[in-house]
């Protein structure tokens, strides 16, 4: 009774082939961000990025979402293969230096929290009536599909592409690279988005 209860406040029907199924029937496709260090380019350098971000911005005629995603890490596997590197070592001087090491690390964390951050731009259909979609989900109809309704989902799954991809171009005129997100990369987006409690990926470093 409760999971059905918190369902009820997630707009997401479904997630297939790369596209979020909203509940009202939109749809959605998701582009991760690469981020961009504006404060080490030079001024004219500068300027060229906000003119190709300005014009890429005025040249949309529909809305785009830019998600910042932030989640602390949780370091202690990263120690835990320091200690174990640390005993590994013949050179007194290496153990020592990675016992310092791993104090540094372990006071900085109490200090301040690791965070890491990822971009994403999420970009809307909305042209689509949520019948239209669950009648071309076999397990949400009657079991039988409806070839019209699959045609008008292709459809607009192929407005949405077009609209990714003008998304994508325009991101790619400012240094900023993007890729988009497949259905497993979605569902695990929208997994850490309703549980916020849960830590990022640990810190992995090369055996």
């Amino acid at each position: 009774m409760a999971a059905n209860a918190t369902q009820s406040f997630v707009p997401v029907q479904e997630v297939r082939n790369g596209t979020i199924i909203l509940k009202d029937g939109g749809l959605r496709s998701v582009l991760m961000a690469s981020s961009v260090n504006f404060a080490l380019k030079s001024e004219d350098e500068q300027n060229a990025i906000i003119g190709a971000f300005q014009t890429f911005l005025n040249t949309l005629d529909f809305p785009v979402q830019i998600l910042v995603h932030s989640r602390e890490l949780d370091i202690r596997p990263y120690l835990g293969i320091l200690e174990s590197k640390t005993e590994m070592q013949n050179s007194d001087l290496m153990k020592l230096q990675l016992r310092e090491y791993i104090r540094f690390v372990e006071q900085f964390v109490d200090q301040t929290s690791v965070m890491r951050k990822h971009f994403y731009v999420v970009v809307p259909y909305q042209s689509v009536s949520a019948a239209d979609v669950t009648s071309s989900i076999p397990f949400f109809g009657k079991g039988k599909k409806d070839a019209e309704a699959d045609q008008r989902f292709a459809e607009q799954v192929q407005q949405l592409q077009q609209r990714t991809a003008v998304v994508a171009q325009g991101l790619a005129a400012s240094g900023v690279r993007t890729t988009q997100l497949d259905t497993e990369a979605i569902l695990e987006l929208l997994y850490r988005a309703f549980n916020p409690g849960v830590f990022e990926t640990p810190i992995q470093i090369e055996q």
